[in-house]
């Protein structure tokens, strides 16, 4: 059996480098081709993501399902001349999430089947999360890892089976791995506006996770080739993004659970909502074996950026024309309040401060309406205009500073697609600076 690559995370880390990877957590065009073009001047592979809400066999929010997402992402990594032996597609918190208001029977059933979906269509980097109530479960009452655990292992011998027919058609296939565990908030963001706080893992609660889920893996018969497999583990490091801030990676507080990880020669940890964390506190997170950070509301956040900027720009060629101006920022505002479901419960305030969230939160609830038709229609309105008017340097200069002295250097293409996607790689390089994963292959 082949050896997933992946796990060469692992065997770096235990030798004491800090090397990592960055997973992009996003199904937005420009985010995956901005990381895969990074991806080919940096030397490195990619690691892209979906998530249980995002793709599943019905087809999710995207209107995909994990085949159509594996080959989403491959027309662009093609079109963008990138190795796809180089990409590594991962699925995020597969289990009975979007399905728990259904008993556990049904809720598992068709966590069964989502797994189905992801192992079959070629996913090499599978997150098994069973950490949330079905609505035969006691609400009152937390999960017990026992429980958590059983779940868990019921799924990855799925996966197991799944990937065994998969060998059938295509014996070059490379068997999955695995991330265990889940972390506060839950995935998408967290609900509410307000602050408690977060909380590292508890050393404890960190050991138990394992210590349950090996047991149960080893219950549901699934081999010590198959644990071997589980790579990583979820946990909470510390961190969050906020509407407008951030709760910044303290090693201080997190120094007894980082201590943790040596215990284990087969694990790393893996950690979520890094976005907005600076490059310096995302390298400590690696020094620290955290081998996995995952990113998504801020490469959005970044794409959103440079469209604004674009607006503005647009407006100002425009003023005093006949042209049609895009509107874009308001086609985007009116999209979320004709369909509220994405972003009301995560944001609070007074209608002026939802206004501002809408537009402008870190928790960027707007990525949810980029596919929206009138949204797409206000972009390629606006991308079509700066074309025939071209971007005049000074304006460039005035909303895109740093894009402008890469344009001036020879470095960047004066284009409203080829400038956004340069935005978003200004957060990916931080990304690439934290991880250094060109060592990975």
């Amino acid at each position: 059996m082949r050896q997933n690559p992946l796990k060469r995370i692992v065997e770096l880390q235990k030798q004491g480098k800090s090397v990592g990877i960055y997973s992009v957590c996003s199904a937005n065009r420009y985010v995956i081709e901005a990381a895969l073009k990074r991806g080919i001047s940096d030397g490195s592979c990619v690691l892209i993501e979906s998530t249980a809400n995002q793709c599943d066999q019905n087809g999710g929010y995207t209107g995909m399902k994990p085949a159509d997402f594996k080959e989403f992402v491959l027309d662009i990594a093609e079109k963008a001349g990138f190795d796809r032996t180089r990409v590594f597609l991962g699925g995020d918190h597969l289990g009975p999430l979007t399905f728990a208001g259904k008993d556990e029977a049904e809720a598992m059933a068709d966590a069964e089947e989502l797994i189905r979906h992801y192992v079959g269509a070629g996913f090499t980097k599978i997150h098994i999360d069973t950490s949330m109530r079905t609505g035969s479960d006691d609400p009152d009452i937390r999960l017990s890892d026992e429980i958590i655990a059983g779940r868990g292992a019921r799924l990855a011998r799925v996966a197991e089976e799944t990937y065994r027919k998969l060998l059938e058609n295509e014996p070059d296939a490379i068997p999955p791995v695995y991330i265990i565990g889940s972390e506060v908030p839950i995935p998408g963001g967290a609900v509410g506006g307000g602050d408690d706080g977060v909380q590292v893992t508890k050393v404890e609660d960190f050991k138990n996770t394992v210590a349950a889920f090996e047991k149960a893996f080893d219950g549901a018969g699934l081999g010590a080739d198959v644990w071997d497999r589980v790579i990583g583990v979820v946990v909470q490091p510390g961190v969050e993004e906020k509407d407008s801030g951030c709760t910044e990676y303290d090693r201080g507080k997190a120094k007894e659970l980082m201590a943790a990880i040596k215990d284990y020669p087969s694990l790393v940890f893996e950690g979520h909502s890094t976005d907005y964390q600076t490059k310096f506190k995302l390298r400590e997170l690696v020094e620290d074996g955290v081998g996995i950070l995952k990113v998504g509301p801020g490469l959005t956040f970044a794409m959103r950026e440079a469209v604004f900027a674009l607006e503005h720009i647009e407006e100002e060629l425009l003023c005093g024309t006949d042209a049609e101006p895009s509107r874009f920022a308001g086609a985007l505002d009116a999209a979320m309040l004709k369909d509220d479901k994405h972003w009301r419960k995560h944001y609070q305030g007074t209608e002026r401060e939802l206004r501002l969230k809408r537009k402008y939160s870190f928790s960027d609830r707007c990525r949810y309406y980029m596919p929206a038709p009138e949204v797409e229609a206000a972009l390629q309105r606006l991308i079509g205009n700066l074309r025939t008017a071209g971007i005049p340097l000074n304006l460039l200069s005035q909303f895109m500073p740093v894009q402008y002295t890469k344009v001036r250097e020879g470095l960047l293409e004066n284009d409203p697609e080829a400038l956004i996607e340069d935005r978003i790689t200004n957060t990916i390089d931080e990304y690439l600076y934290a991880t250094r994963q060109r060592e990975l292959m």
